[in-house]
C-alpha cells in the first residue's frame, strides 16, 4: 500500500518514527511527500503517528490528481466527491491552510469519515457540504480550480479487489458514463471564467476504461468552451488514446495521462486538466475534429492517393461479370482415378 504524509513534517522524522515501530517504508521517487509501505508488523492505520494526523492513508496514484490540480494559497477550491478525504486533505496541506476549500460529498454516510480526517489532519479552512454534484452550480460558482474524482467502475483497482470483475454490468456503465459527463459539465460550471482569470478543471477516475476516460473529455470540449492543457506530471504516466478502434479523439488527447498497474505497481489511474476558454476576451476555442469510422478513414485516403484522371483521355468500357457463374465440380473416386490413368504402352505408341 501507499500513502502520503498531509502535513508539513521532515522526511528524516517521517521515517525514523515508522521504521521504529517496525514499519518498512521507501519514499516514493516522484514526489517529495509521500512513502510506500512495503511491510509492518503494526497497523498502519492506528500508529499514535496517524491518531495524531502526521499521515493519511491512501492510493500513491490519488496523489497525481492533486498534483495536477496544483492549489496555490488564498485560491478558492472545490472537491466535488472528496470522502473519505484523501485528496481533500493534501490540497489543504498544498494551500498551507490559506485560502477556502469545499469538500463535498453526496453520500451522507461518508460525511463522517470525511469530517473526522480533516480534523485529525488540523485542516482549519475547509467547508464540509452533502449536495449533489450536478446541482452545486446553482448553489456556488466562481472556483480557482475544481477537481472531479468521479464515481467509476473500479477497473483499475482490480487487483486488489478481483470482485470489481463481476459486480459490474454493461448497463452499469452506461450509466456512470452518464453521470460522469453531467459531473464534469457542472465541475466546469463552478469554474471561473471572467475576462482578468480563466480556472482550471482536474478531472479523475480509478478506471483504465475508455467510456469512462476519454469519452467524456471529449464530450467535455464538445459541449463547454474549455481546452486540454498539460497535467504538470511530466514524462511520469503514459499518454492518453488520441484514438480507440473506430473513434477519433482529440489531438490533445495525449495530454492526459493514464497509469497501469503492471506498469507503475499502483492502482490503474486516469488523470486529465482542462482550463476555461472566455470567448469574450478574445481566446478562439480549438475546433474539435469530428469522428470518422476506420471505414472512412481508409476510403479517403484512397481517394487522395489516385491519380487525377484526364477527362478529354479515351473512355474504356470494362467487360460485364457474370455476377452468378454457374460452375459444375464432378467427384472421382481413387480407383475411378487410376483406372483413367494412360498406361505407359498407350504413351509409347502416342509419341511414335
Amino acid at each position: 500500500r501507499d500513502f502520503c504524509l498531509s502535513r508539513g513534517l521532515g522526511d528524516v522524522y517521517k521515517r525514523q518514527a515508522l521504521t521504529e515501530r517496525g514499519v518498512h517504508v521507501e519514499p516514493i521517487p516522484w514526489t517529495k511527500v509521500g512513502l510506500q509501505v512495503f511491510s509492518s508488523r503494526v497497523p498502519v492505520g492506528a500508529t499514535p503517528e496517524y491518531l495524531a494526523g502526521h499521515y493519511m492513508l491512501q492510493s500513491a496514484s490519488s496523489m497525481t490528481a492533486v498534483i495536477a490540480l496544483d492549489p496555490k494559497p488564498g485560491e478558492r477550491i472545490l472537491d466535488m466527491a472528496s470522502a473519505p478525504g484523501g485528496k481533500a486533505t493534501f490540497i489543504a496541506q498544498l494551500m498551507k491552510n490559506k485560502g477556502f476549500l469545499i469538500a463535498n460529498d453526496v453520500n451522507p454516510k461518508r460525511i463522517a469519515a470525511l469530517t473526522a480526517n480533516l480534523h485529525r489532519l488540523g485542516v482549519t479552512n475547509c467547508i464540509v457540504s452533502n449536495l449533489d454534484g450536478r446541482k452545486l452550480p446553482e448553489r456556488m460558482k466562481g472556483f480557482d480550480r475544481v477537481l472531479l474524482d468521479a464515481p467509476c467502475s473500479g477497473s483499475g483497482i482490480v487487483s486488489r479487489d478481483p470482485q470489481v470483475k463481476v459486480k459490474k454490468s454493461r448497463q452499469d456503465l452506461q450509466s456512470l458514463s452518464a453521470i460522469q459527463k453531467e459531473l464534469i459539465l457542472a465541475a466546469i460550471d463552478c469554474t471561473k471564467s471572467s475576462k482578468s482569470k480563466s480556472g482550471f478543471i482536474v478531472y479523475s477516475t480509478c478506471s483504465i476504461l475508455v467510456e469512462e476516460n476519454e469519452d467524456v473529455i471529449q464530450y467535455a470540449l464538445t459541449k463547454r468552451n474549455v481546452k486540454l492543457v498539460d497535467t504538470g506530471l511530466g514524462d511520469f504516466g503514459v499518454k492518453g488514446y488520441v484514438h480507440s478502434g473506430k473513434r477519433r479523439f482529440h489531438p490533445k488527447m495525449a495530454l492526459t495521462r493514464r497509469y497501469y498497474p503492471h506498469v507503475y505497481n499502483m492502482d490503474g489511474f486516469f488523470v486529465a486538466k482542462l482550463q476555461t476558454v472566455n470567448t469574450a476576451k478574445g481566446e478562439v476555442k480549438e475546433s474539435i475534429p469530428k469522428p470518422i469510422s476506420e471505414s472512412e478513414d481508409v476510403s479517403r485516403k484512397r481517394i487522395r492517393e489516385a491519380k487525377p484522371k484526364d477527362p478529354n483521355g479515351p473512355k474504356t468500357k470494362r467487360p460485364k461479370m457474370n455476377s452468378n457463374p454457374k460452375v459444375t465440380v464432378q467427384l472421382i473416386t481413387r480407383s475411378e482415378l487410376k483406372n483413367s490413368k494412360p498406361s505407359r504402352k498407350k504413351l509409347k505408341k502416342a509419341k511414335k
